[in-house]
């Protein structure tokens, strides 16, 4: 399973063809598809990348609801109607669409962030100020989260 860490920036070129990081190619290099899928995340400005065999698992996740629900109808609609397959290039590049990099207010630089097992694609400023408002709430909340290792049952708090 591919696992996306840290933040990198990169330069979008007029084509709006921006390189995905080596560390995130390589975590996607046994994927059936060599690219990403990515569509507009619908709570922020910001682009959602996944593994084409995640984006599965998201339409396998659609079939626990009743078939022609609202619910259902809606995630469907959020998730794959503005959905895009973005193969790489010889070079690791992706093309941004201009729909895409609209929603997410990309135009020069692009900040790809890791969120474990999908990413995010941002405009850079509009990232730190993403994380540091999440970092903040997370620590005043008190947010935690257990971790969890293969072979733990209990999922105890370590």
């Amino acid at each position: 399973m591919a696992l996306f860490l840290s933040t990198f920036v990169n330069k979008v070129d007029k084509k709006g063809r921006v390189s995905v990081p080596a560390q995130f190619r390589a975590a996607l290099a046994d994927q059936s598809f060599n690219g990403i899928v990515a569509i507009p995340a619908f709570r922020l400005n910001a682009i959602q990348a996944f593994d084409y065999e995640s984006m599965q698992g998201l339409s396998e996740g659609l079939d626990a609801l009743e078939l022609f629900s609202e619910e259902q109808a809606s995630l469907a609609s959020a998730i794959f109607a503005d959905a895009h397959q973005l193969p790489f290039d010889g070079e690791g590049r992706i093309v941004l669409p201009k729909e895409l990099a609209g929603h997410a207010r990309i135009t020069a630089l692009a900040a790809f962030v890791g969120q474990g097992r999908y990413f995010e694609i941002w405009e850079p400023e509009a990232a730190r100020t993403h994380r540091e408002r999440s970092r903040e709430q997370a620590r005043r909340q008190g947010m935690t989260l257990r971790l969890h290792r293969p072979g733990d049952e209990g999922g105890g708090r370590r």
